[in-house]
């Protein structure tokens, strides 16, 4: 189907609008990494949504008439996936992580770490207990952090970003899921705040200490997908090696973590970087059984 076959359809049911929208999407050269991997997953993604409906939950007819207005809508994003690129998180203003909704738009990173298996896993084997206590580094639109304490009822989370507006949207979705008496926020960079929040008591210590930080090096941030030039670069770049922020971490995380905390850090394709930067350390990359690499943990003690 062309370009102007999908922009000249009139009445389609909500299937009919799925097939035309992958055929569409598959017809050009995207690139599909911010939440799905496929044509076919991006446009049900978004027909899903301009009829008003939620693709986190079931939908028993898609043989449901598509609404003049519900059309008009999904032909508008259709046509800004293809020729601004823009990614389906950001047309359609949310996103799911770890089973829960988020809004999203281009003040932080779209949620799509692999985090979310960790944490639907309760990060066995690696916490002997649940966690009371977690600090999110780098925290962007509060992904992470929300999943964790939805998950753990007991545990408290602090999360800290650099960025203000990334918290101003951390702050939308705590809100959202009326988490804010255990998911607080602190704008600084990475320690320092919660250092300064703690400063007039003996220095907080937590059980789990987790980031998703800017990892991506200046060789790959020249050749960066049209796609993910959308996200605040703030989220993305990280120096050289990728490890800017990544080293800092490292360095400082032992003075923060209770004796028999871990450091679980994503830095995707600068794992080999890290391996040959910190590699003495002893690592343990993870595997994940929902697709995803590049995360590694480190026991308090290895720090």
């Amino acid at each position: 189907m062309s370009d102007h076959e999908l922009f000249s359809i009139e009445k389609c049911t909500l299937a009919e609008l799925i097939d035309a929208g992958q055929t569409y999407l598959a017809a050009h050269p995207l690139v599909y990494c911010q939440g799905t991997d496929n044509a076919f997953d991006e446009s049900a993604w978004l027909a899903i949504e301009a009829c008003e409906r939620s693709p986190a939950e079931p939908i028993e007819n898609y043989q449901i008439p598509v609404t003049a207005a519900q059309l008009q809508r999904a032909k508008e994003w259709f046509r800004k996936r293809v020729e601004e690129r823009v990614p389906v998180a950001y047309l359609t203003g949310r996103a799911w992580f770890a089973g829960i909704e988020l809004v999203t738009d281009n003040r932080a990173l779209i949620p799509r770490s692999p985090f979310a298996e960790l944490v639907l896993d309760e990060f066995s084997p690696w916490l002997a207990q649940p966690p009371s206590s977690a600090l999110d580094l780098c925290c962007g639109g509060g992904c992470i952090a929300l999943a964790i304490a939805h998950t753990f009822e007991q545990c408290v989370v602090d999360a800290v970003d650099l960025s203000p507006d990334a918290l101003e949207l951390a702050a939308m979705n705590v809100d959202k899921h009326q988490l804010g008496e255990r998911v607080l926020l602190y704008q600084g960079d990475l320690f320092e705040p919660v250092t300064q929040a703690h400063v007039q008591r003996e220095q907080k210590r937590y059980d789990l200490i987790i980031s998703n930080p800017p990892y991506v090096d200046a060789e790959d941030m020249h050749v960066l997908a049209e796609e993910l030039q959308h996200e605040p670069s703030m989220g993305l770049a990280a120096g050289t090696d990728g490890l800017d922020i990544v080293a800092k971490i490292i360095a400082n995380a032992k003075q923060y973590l209770q004796s028999d905390g871990v450091l679980i850090v994503e830095v995707g394709n600068s794992q080999q970087a890290v391996e040959d930067r910190f590699g003495h350390l002893g690592p343990v990359w993870l595997e994940f059984e929902h697709g995803g690499d590049g995360v590694f943990l480190l026991q308090a003690s290895q720090l």
